[in-house]
């Protein structure tokens, strides 16, 4: 653990700059077509949000902290961090793993390699992550801390799925022409039907062993 605080206080702005400027240039508002609110739909970009907070956190207490002395420990809030930390690298792994692909073969004008792509979907979880490895307070982890990581995602999930089941449509389907109600393939209800618990299902296990695991190596360190 990294115990300079000044270290501490300018990567949390450089990394705060970073997903604030992702975050606004996958919603659209660098290319001048003003804030896109339909982006603000989908679980990355809420999860980036998530990230803006964490690290707006973090540099203020770190700030404060500094003004009292530059050694020291800088892992405020190491419970929030973790499930902050688990909940967005959802976003990293479920882009990388099951998204990129599809991406790869049926979308070939897709921007994959442009900077707002790489920021929403691999530069902010990484520096989330780092943040964490880096600064985190061992030992500071409750064993319940491990079922908290599955609540934002939960709350996305249930949202989303009333939004669709109400009516709300994202876009309409290149391969049936239908509306898409759901945001995306893996719990899209209307084309996967129960397949979609078991997607659902998978991801919520996967929350969990990732939280036993930050838990476990927390108690080791």
């Amino acid at each position: 653990m990294i115990k300079d605080r000044w270290f501490a206080l300018w990567f949390r702005l450089v990394s705060l700059l970073l997903v604030v400027s992702g975050f606004l240039a996958m919603s659209g508002v660098f290319s001048g077509g003003g804030l896109r609110v339909r982006t603000l739909a989908y679980y990355t970009m809420q999860s980036n949000v998530l990230a803006i907070v964490l690290f707006s956190v973090l540099f203020v207490r770190t700030a404060t902290a500094l003004r009292n002395s530059r050694t020291g420990g800088a892992g405020f809030f190491s419970r929030f961090e973790m499930v902050c930390v688990i909940d967005i690298m959802l976003t990293f792994i479920v882009f990388w793993v099951l998204l990129a692909p599809t991406i790869f073969t049926m979308a070939e004008d897709y921007r994959m390699w442009s900077f707002e792509n790489l920021a929403v979907h691999a530069i902010t979880p990484l520096l989330c992550l780092v943040d964490y490895i880096l600064f985190s307070e061992p030992r500071h982890l409750k064993y319940r801390d491990v079922f908290f990581v599955v609540i934002f995602p939960l709350a996305y999930l249930l949202g989303t799925s009333l939004a669709g089941l109400m009516g709300y449509v994202y876009t309409v389907s290149l391969s049936d022409g239908l509306p898409v109600r759901f945001p995306y393939f893996f719990y899209d209800f209307d084309r996967i039907g129960l397949m979609s618990l078991a997607y659902i299902g998978a991801m919520l296990v996967f929350f969990l062993i990732v939280g036993h695991v930050f838990y476990a190596i927390d108690r080791k360190r």
